[in-house]
């Protein structure tokens, strides 16, 4: 088997990509840096478009949401479109609008939960700040990507002298007094919501009087690393789901020639169910697809035949067999990390897999020589949902999940198979070539 990269390179130039992306804006900025490199071409959505048979371009929506394609040399009529979708927003804490609270010699910033995180794993580690920031400027208004690349913040535990029930019980917190971070001792005379706004302002060599409004994620300092006796995983936040998008992001890059048109689509707002404009519930991805049609000069019977003619893939993580926990798992469905892609199925719909769309990635896996796997959840538990379904009844094309295994979805550091990684590249190119 010839995988497109090799599976350790593959795995640090994530971690990377991983790194560089703390937020939703930077992963949108990481992977745009990438395509320019590769020769794609931004798209304003304002503007009127100039788009040529082979070329490879770009859109980006709200700064946390971009489609990517390449124009292939077949009619997208008659072929359809080769599609993989994705998410760059995780589970986690986001910064209030007026976070600064100050009492008992300590300011602390509230935050709110976004998501489903698991908030016990942000307790006692190295937080910090990374988002985007509005700025006054001679022209009304300036947005800035903002990282604060230190330990800024902390969530520490009580003791278990003071919670001695944690250990049987777990840790529990309250989400409005127990998750506040703690940022600094607070000093005479020193405002501490103006404390916080230079912070910010000083991170982009803005001055906070300028500072209008912001969006920040609390994310982990922590860099991802490879682990295991072999280096065989991969830890790092957050893997669900910069992980598939990265994925997603390769194998378009890996197409020279393709001839079904290519499309690689990242949106945010997934983990609070896409319904925004930059998310998959929005008109983001219809917009996109509609334009590149009206500038083939479809009419509107080619462009329902390209439609129909069109694969969607949607790529997010799966739940892979942990072995303390046996009895969290349905039998028969207990997937193995290095195990090759997983394809998700529900019958009610959570995952938009169907009998025809699985047996399609099999055979894409196969002419790419590389393992798959199938997972459903287990009865008794809820099951969790992608952008598959909204994306599939957008389109009213056929549509799969499909995700790499992964352990501890949601925590704020997670791991998965440095092997796996490679696999869903070469998975999805070949099914871009398909």
């Amino acid at each position: 088997m010839t995988l497109i990269v090799e599976a350790s390179t593959a795995a640090r130039e994530l971690i990377d990509f991983i790194d560089a992306s703390p937020s939703p804006w930077h992963a949108v900025a990481s992977a745009e840096k990438q395509l320019l490199e590769n020769g794609f071409t931004l798209l304003e959505e304002t503007g009127r478009w100039q788009i040529a048979q082979g070329g490879r371009y770009y859109v980006v929506r709200g700064g946390a949401s971009l489609i990517a394609f390449v124009l292939g040399s077949q009619s997208i009529a008659d072929v359809g479109f080769r599609i993989v979708g994705a998410h760059t927003d995780s589970p986690g804490l986001r910064l209030k609008p007026k976070a600064a609270m100050a009492g008992e010699g300590i300011t602390r910033l509230g935050v709110e939960v976004y998501g489903g995180p698991i908030l016990a794993s942000f307790a006692d580690r190295d937080l910090s700040l990374a988002g985007r920031a509005v700025f006054r400027s001679a022209t009304q208004q300036e947005t800035r990507l903002l990282c604060i690349e230190r330990p800024l913040l902390r969530l520490p535990n009580l003791a278990i002298h003071m919670n001695r029930e944690v250990n049987e019980q777990g840790l529990k917190l309250n989400r409005q007094t127990e998750l506040p971070l703690i940022l600094s001792q607070l000093c005479d005379g020193v405002d501490a919501d103006a404390q916080l706004r230079k912070l910010l302002a000083d991170a982009v060599q803005r001055d906070a009087a300028d500072l209008l409004s912001f969006e920040l994620n609390v994310y982990d300092v922590q860099k991802g690393c490879l682990w295991g006796a072999n280096q065989e995983f991969i830890a790092d936040s957050p893997l669900d789901n910069l992980a598939s998008s990265y994925a997603a992001l390769t194998a378009l890059l890996n197409i020279a020639q393709p001839t079904a048109t290519c499309v690689a689509a990242f949106f945010d707002n997934e983990e609070v169910g896409s319904e925004s404009a930059n998310g998959a519930g929005g008109s983001f991805v219809t917009d996109v697809l509609a334009r590149i049609c009206f500038k083939a000069k479809l009419d509107e019977e080619d462009r329902r035949r390209a439609m129909a003619g069109s694969f969607f893939i949607s790529a997010d993580m799966a739940h892979a067999y942990h072995p303390n926990y046996p009895a969290a798992y349905e039998p028969g469905h207990k997937v193995m990390v290095n195990g090759g892609p997983v394809i998700k199925s529900n019958v009610n719909q959570r995952y938009s897999t169907n009998a025809e769309t699985a047996a399609r990635f099999m055979r894409i896996c196969e002419r790419a020589g590389v393992p798959y796997q199938q997972y459903a959840h287990r009865s008794d538990l809820g099951c969790g949902s992608t952008i598959g379904p909204i994306v599939a009844a957008q389109l009213g094309v056929a549509s799969v999940d499909v995700g790499s295994p992964m352990w501890a979805m949601h925590s704020v550091r997670e791991s998965a198979g440095v092997q796996d990684h490679a696999y869903m590249i070469a998975a999805l190119v070949a099914a871009f070539g398909s």
